[in-house]
Order: structure tokens, then sequence, then C-alpha cells
């Protein structure tokens, strides 16, 4: 296998260059498959890589997974490797960069997309998610595992918020500066996952990700710039807590029924599990008998009739 970075032929199997030390597992852009550097089509998803930079290989986690979150991994890894974890899905990329990265200069897109990976690394770190692959363009992150969280959808949430306003300033610089129309969609899903191994360098390996990741990547693939987009199944874990924007129900490939699509909008009203069914109650108690159902009209009418015979 020839590096793609220095060229240098390795072993097959091998994950590092032994010349440059750089990773050698490729992803797709689109799903987080691992691919080859002569492969053509992604056989996970038939994604055409033709002109997908080859920097999507994987960098060592070592080297930008802060070391509080690395001590929580390493010293829970054996209770970790595999168990079934429900974990959210998050993949965030640069709308059409191949188009901006041949308008460029090497050294000039190459120093954008470090700024660019530094902003959505901080950005999922910041709510103890993990950078699980990098691709050519972007990131896929996890939520949930390894480090487990309870509230893994509603952390998702966070960081997509925050990394969608980050990276917007980052845009206005780009595009006030230099002139370039930079702009990142984002894409959620929730899901179960199987944890596999996890070696001293933090690398990890996930079985049982295919569907889970490959929804959250339609999610991105079909979010309109600067929007981040989720499934029907994490939408219905942080109703109240977001604001959400109800897009419909959208045909997705490789899916026999259609998708319910949500846009993640803003922060909710809602900051507890208990805070969610009171608004609901409240919400039905507001309700005029004019618009409630006929069965809760009459309720309505032989609860006041009650009252009126007590009093």
């Amino acid at each position: 296998m020839f590096c793609p970075s220095c060229k240098h032929e390795n072993r097959a199997g091998q994950k590092i260059c032994v010349h440059c030390g750089a990773g050698l597992d490729l992803s797709c852009p689109s799903c987080g498959a691992s691919t080859e550097p002569e492969e053509r089509f992604c056989g996970e998803c038939g994604k055409n890589l033709a002109g997908v930079p080859k920097t999507s290989a994987t960098r060592d986690p070592r080297s930008y997974t802060p070391k509080h979150l690395a001590e929580k991994i390493l010293t829970t890894r054996s209770a970790l490797e595999g168990e079934r974890k429900q974990v959210t899905v998050l993949f965030a990329d640069v709308k059409g960069s191949m188009e901006l990265a041949e308008q460029l200069d090497p050294e000039e897109w190459h120093r954008i997309l470090d700024r660019f990976f530094q902003i959505l690394t901080d950005g999922v770190h910041r709510f103890e998610g993990t950078v699980n692959q990098y691709t050519g363009d972007g990131i896929m992150a996890l939520f949930g595992a390894p480090i487990a969280h309870e509230d893994h959808v509603q952390r998702a949430c966070y960081a997509a918020l925050h990394l969608r306003d980050t990276l917007r300033r980052y845009a206005d610089e780009l595009r006030i500066g230099k002139g370039i129309n930079f702009a990142v969609r984002i894409g959620l899903n929730s899901g179960e996952v199987v944890v596999g191994k996890i070696g001293d360098d933090l690398r990890m390996d996930y079985t049982a990700l295919g569907h889970t990741a490959n929804l959250a990547a339609r999610m991105e693939q079909i979010a309109d710039p600067g929007k981040a987009l989720l499934t029907g199944r994490t939408a219905k874990f942080v109703s109240g807590y977001f604001a959400l924007r109800d897009l419909g129900e959208a045909r997705i490939k490789g899916l026999s029924d259609l998708l319910h699509v949500f846009e993640l909008e803003g922060v909710g009203r809602m900051r507890t599990r208990l805070q969610v069914p009171r608004a609901r109650l409240l919400q039905v108690r507001r309700t005029p008998e004019s618009e409630r159902c006929p069965s809760e009209a009459l309720e309505a009418q032989a609860s006041s009739r009650r009252s009126e015979l007590v009093n």
C-alpha cells in the first residue's frame, strides 16, 4: 500500500506509514467507510472517489485528543470493549471543497483546512465527544462512546450549534478577507453501535456502525450550507430542549421508507427532563375547547360541572 502523503510503499495491512508516520486508513467523505487509495468508488455507499483529497488519512488520535478525555477512554476501555452503546453520530464537511481546492494555492488551502479542523475538533471535545474519523474535508464524531453520556443526543446538538455559529464567523472572515465562499454542512443521527478494541494509541474499532453513520452522512449531504439537519429519531430525544424546524419527510437513498427530517435552529426553553412533559401538559391545558378533540372537550365540561357541584 502506498502512503497518500509521501507515496512510500508500505506492507499490506499497516495502519501507519513507516516513512512519514501518516495514517494509511482513508475514509469515504460521504459515509466514513474505509477505502483504499486506488479505489474509484466507495464500497459502502457508492460515492465517486475521483478527485477526493488524499489528506483524509486517519490522524493519530493522541495528537488531537485532550489529555483528560484520553485518560477517561483508557481507564474505562476494558469495560467498553464489546459493549453495545447508544450514540449520536455527527458529520460535518465543507460544501464544494474540491472546487475550492482547485481555485486556491495548495498551501493556502492547507492553512484554511487546518484552522477548519481545529474548530471542528475543539467544538466536539468541548462537549466530550470523540472525533472518530477525519475525512478529506470534514469529520465524523461520536457522542456517547467511548465516553458514556446519557445525554449524548443533547451534547451532539449543542456541539452542532456551537460549530455552526463558530464556522459561520470563520466563513465571514474568509469571505471578507480572501473572497472565498466557505460553507459547512452538518448532519446528525442516533443509533446503536458495538465498541470494539481500543488501543493504547486511542485508535478504536466500532462495528455495526454502518446504518447509524450512513443516515448521519445523508443528513449532512442534503443540508443547505450553514445548516444542521437531524433525523426524526434524534429529534424525538431533544424536542423541547432545542428549537427544531420540521422539514417533513424525505426520500433517502438506500431506505425503502421516507425519513422524517428536522433542522436544528437553536436552543429551546427546556433545560431538564421534568420541564418537557410539564410544558406539554400546560400546552394541553391552555388549548381552547374549540380546538380540542371531542373526548378532551367532554372531559373539560365534566370537570367544570364537578367543580360547580362541589362549590
